[in-house]
């Protein structure tokens, strides 16, 4: 009997400290534990309104009449996985016994509810049979939670009494904010740790579902709160619980299995079988050139300067790569790669980017349509959002987006970055011919992206877990963006606007984050490699293009770790200038970086550990021991290893490899 466990039997119990390794929970494939609670004996019991149910790890028991869980361990200990679902849900109606648990209804909301076990898992599953809400679960209210493991970007771990994270949204915290799973998160998932013991929530039904945050006596809690709307398709709604053994990213390591069980977890070795040219990710930093830096010579130069292994975009503007620089960029062993968006449309006559132009009538019949028939205003208030449904409809005849990509990429390009198609903002269209709901758009982007990545590297913005199998990387979800980020970038005067045309301030533009930005984004402290721990091995995750390694001094050796430590490339933005003065460290890095992601990249990540009580220290491994990585966040050397610096040691090699990003390169 196989489950996805997320704690062993024997490690029940166990004292962990800070130091623990990732125990059962990374055991990231089927791996037998002899666990009761597999689905042949999965019936559970039931008296009253106590419905007992054998999972992973223990027992959950779901409260009938509230929707209250708990769960016992194996070592006896209670756990509150939620706490009565908020505003009450009416009196139930009889409870039935099923193969695998039990339904029921709730007559006053309109809802049918079935539990049961499935693979060591609790999963409850409400239908609604007229639109309404459930705020449901309600969870870190047991009073052993210690942290929150949010996968906001690449991902946080939140200690729950932690100050900072307890004020308003405006202060940089998360109190009294409200995050749309199926948009503001890159994976549709939170946990709590509890000493030795913890627990994941999935919600593969995340469209309609937010998370909603409160600080409670001092400690942040979470609710979530489903939307039923049979217009938006989101009248069900699953929560799947499970246990885990405390560790940060053991909630990501159970989506890994969720994913894995199902058939929807993409492998980079496939990809690259499928498409050798994938397999050119694997060192790469990624860099969006401009000006000089996109020319033959450029391309020259930067081989030169020792980098073996670079995936090059450049944007839609005048004077793209062309064929002679897309040669030699190819021949260096580079990736090059246009920006485009099947996203935006505007009016030809006064359209401002050449991505938003459109041939026929695309633009305004292909315009996304509100329930009052106004279109869907575009990037930046320009324009309008276009239907990935009108456009599939029409692709079979007017082949519109397989001419946009052949045009493109006519000058040989390899790679493809399409804007914003994987990312969590997806539309409802009412417009006539060609409606939608935000499923059926995940739904279409999928198509064309699965059509695009046949013959072509392709990449996207800030991709989510439902993207995986499609892409071979993305550039943003190795980003934490905090609210105030978006405010900061409005600020053409601090940020830098769209010119000069050849270097964009907004690209180049040194900026010093405010404070709580810093904290939010990139305290080392309060990182942890979610993201990575789901999806490291299936595409390769890089932090959002704006905000490149150059823009943020600040940051720069605290991301260089993260990089390293994550496994994850740098990303850059190039002109001449910026070759000339920052090449010879970019080179030095990414000859650091190249051996270690070509040997790691398609693996998992199999641990993350904290090696000092202030979480300064902070290892990795991937595969089965391929790649051990250790880094130093803090001021004081550890074991040996300074402070600012990183040791990584492949399974071959005799010693670590050290790298002290603050100190000269090259």
């Amino acid at each position: 009997m196989t489950s996805e466990v997320l704690q062993s039997p024997k490690a029940t119990g166990r004292r962990r400290t800070a130091t623990r390794v990732l125990a059962a929970s990374l055991a990231l494939t089927a791996t037998t534990f002899g666990v009761a609670g597999c689905d042949s004996a999965a019936a559970g019991t039931l008296e009253g309104s106590r419905l007992e149910l054998p999972v992973s790890g223990g027992t959950a028991v779901v409260d009938t009449a509230s929707l209250a869980v708990t769960a016992q361990t194996g070592g006896r200990r209670a756990l509150v996985l939620s706490g009565p679902a908020g505003g009450g849900l009416g009196k139930p109606g009889p409870v039935t016994r099923t193969a695998h648990g039990a339904r029921w209804s709730y007559p006053a909301k309109g809802l049918e509810v079935t539990a049961g076990s499935e693979r060591g898992r609790l999963r409850i599953k409400l239908r609604a049979n007229r639109d309404g809400s459930v705020s449901w679960p309600v969870t870190g209210t047991d009073r052993a939670a210690a942290a929150l493991q949010l996968p906001r970007g690449e991902g946080l771990d939140v200690p729950v009494r932690d100050a900072f994270w307890n004020s308003s949204a405006p202060k940089g915290g998360l109190a009294g904010s409200t995050l749309d799973m199926g948009e503001g998160l890159a994976l549709p998932l939170w946990g709590y740790s509890m000493g030795a013991a913890g627990v994941s929530y999935l919600t593969p039904t995340d469209l309609g579902t937010s998370l909603k945050f409160a600080s409670t006596g001092g400690r942040l809690r979470t609710t979530a709160e489903h939307a039923f709307d049979a217009g938006e398709g989101t009248r069900d709604y699953e929560v799947s619980f499970a246990l885990t053994d405390g560790n940060p990213v053991a909630p990501a390591a159970d989506y890994r299995s969720y994913l894995a069980q199902r058939g929807q977890l993409g492998s980079l070795r496939r990809k690259i079988r499928q498409n050798p040219a994938n397999g050119k990710l694997l060192g790469a930093f990624h860099a969006y050139v401009w000006g000089d830096a996109r020319t033959a010579a450029g391309v020259d130069k930067l081989k030169k300067l020792g980098v073996d292994r670079m995936w090059l975009g450049y944007d839609a503007g005048p004077g793209p790569m062309n064929a002679a620089a897309v040669r030699a960029a190819k021949k260096a062993g580079y990736l090059v790669g246009p920006y485009d968006t099947f996203a935006n449309g505007q009016d030809p006559k006064t359209a401002d980017s050449p991505t938003s132009v459109w041939p026929g009538r695309v633009y305004p019949d292909f315009c996304i349509r509100k329930a009052d028939g106004t279109p869907e205003t575009g990037f930046g208030g320009r324009g309008c959002y276009l239907s990935s449904r009108a456009f599939e409809k029409a692709e079979p005849g007017k082949r519109y987006l397989a001419d946009r990509t052949r045009t493109m990429v006519a000058n040989g390009a390899d790679s493809y970055f399409l804007d914003v198609d994987a990312t969590g903002e997806v539309f409802r269209d009412h417009g006539k011919g060609h409606e939608m709901t935000k499923a059926g758009d995940r739904e279409m982007r999928l198509a064309r992206m699965r059509r695009l990545s046949r013959n072509l590297v392709l990449g996207s913005e800030s991709a989510q877990g439902w993207a995986n199998k499609v892409l071979a990387y993305d550039h943003g979800s190795g980003t934490p963006a905090a609210d105030g980020l978006w405010k900061l970038e409005r600020d053409k005067k601090t940020w830098g606007g769209y010119f000069p045309e050849k270097a964009p301030g907004a690209f180049f533009k040194p900026v010093k984050l405010p404070a709580e930005l810093a904290t939010a984004m990139y305290d080392p402290k309060y990182r942890a490699p979610l993201y990575e721990t789901a999806l490291h091995g299936s595409l390769v995750n890089a932090e959002r293009w704006e905000l490149s390694y150059e823009k943020l001094p600040g940051q720069k050796t605290d991301r260089a770790l993260l990089a390293m430590l994550y496994n994850t490339p740098l990303n850059y933005v190039l002109d001449g200038p910026t070759l000339d003065r920052n090449g010879p460290e970019m080179a030095a890095l990414q000859k650091y970086f190249s051996p270690l992601h070509r040997a790691a990249g398609t693996e998992r990540l199999t641990s993350f550990r904290w090696l000092s009580g202030d979480r300064s220290v902070q290892r990795t491994v991937f595969g089965d021991g391929t790649l051990t990585v250790t880094a130093n966040f803090g001021s004081r050397t550890h074991e040996g290893l300074p402070g600012g610096c990183v040791d990584a040691r492949l399974r071959t090699d005799d010693k670590p490899r050290r790298l002290c990003p603050a100190q000269p390169q090259g």
